[in-house]
């Protein structure tokens, strides 16, 4: 797999990264050769192995284009896990596509990019994201910190069901002792994660992630709200509603009608578009942004 992915490589770069001797990794390659892979050697500085340009292995019904979606795919998610696995795959995945296509495959590679990495977290998320991984193949239990999106902190044990990335991040669903239910935890809210000894049976009635209910609310907690916003931040606008949720004005303004749940997370929402956005109704959302806007400003008096 690793010759059918690279034009050229060493005995001692194959030794290397198979962690192998010389002699084995000559055993090997005349084994293949035996095999009926017509791999060439090289000598000299530059020297090595290579396959055959026109020899590729059979791929069945996949097209050129098929098997690069797979491999960008790949390539997003070892961007967050790191995954020695994935590298692996990616090996397969890539012999799979013929020398005489490489040049083409990687003009292909180039139009589009999947990063999955958080901003700023990469490193710290890859670690428990390896962690919680580990802890679902093996059915063991975890334990953590966590801190709720109303900022109440608790210390929870939860049997580990999935590994979901969604938006902007990533998100663990399990199966909360504490609450004797299903829940969904964001990964960067989880503090001091531990895999405990402990291990369980994966229970009978769990359901996916999204069929658990993400993102359903109580209709009762939703209120109805207008808003105006000012054209100089359109584009945050569009970002965050949907289109049928935005009526533009002739003069360049929005209203913005849509429903959503009056919690903590939308009056910083709110706060956080500035004097560029007013709200119009309900009546007591404006004045909960107008308290919270006094107390920021006596902040700074």
């Amino acid at each position: 797999m690793l010759l059918l992915n690279r034009r050229r490589i060493s005995a001692k770069e194959l030794s290397e990264r198979f962690e192998v001797s010389l002699r084995t990794v000559y055993r090997d390659v005349e084994a293949i050769n035996q095999a009926g892979i017509p791999i060439v050697s090289f000598a000299g500085l530059s020297g090595g192995y290579e396959i055959m340009d026109q020899y590729r292995l059979e791929r069945q019904f996949l097209s050129l284009e098929e098997l690069q979606s797979i491999i960008v795919g790949l390539k997003g998610i070892r961007s967050t896990v790191g995954d020695q696995e994935i590298g692996n795959l990616l090996d397969k995945v890539g012999a799979l596509v013929a020398k005489s296509e490489q040049n083409t495959a990687a003009r292909l590679d180039d139009q589009l990019i999947i990063d999955m990495n958080p901003w700023r977290r990469g490193g710290e998320d890859k670690e428990k994201l390896n962690m919680l991984r580990s802890a679902i193949k093996e059915s063991r239990q975890i334990s953590f910190q966590y801190i709720s999106s109303q900022s109440e902190q608790s210390i929870r044990t939860a049997e580990p069901m999935s590994i979901v990335a969604k938006g902007f991040g990533w998100y663990l669903y399990g199966y909360c002792l504490l609450r004797q239910d299903f829940r969904i935890f964001r990964l960067n809210r989880m503090k001091e994660i531990e895999v405990l000894p402990e291990t369980f049976e994966r229970r009978a009635e769990v359901k996916e992630p999204f069929q658990y209910g993400w993102g359903k609310r109580d209709p009762s907690t939703l209120i109805n709200m207008v808003l105006h916003a000012q054209q100089s931040i359109q584009a945050q606008i569009e970002d965050y509603f949907q289109p049928q949720q935005i009526a533009y004005q002739t003069d360049g303004s929005m209203i913005i009608t849509a429903r959503q749940p009056d919690e903590p997370w939308l009056h910083s929402l709110l706060l956080g578009y500035g004097p560029s956005v007013r709200v119009l109704e309900p009546a007591h959302l404006a004045v909960t942004i107008k308290e919270k806007a006094k107390k920021i400003v006596q902040l700074y008096s």
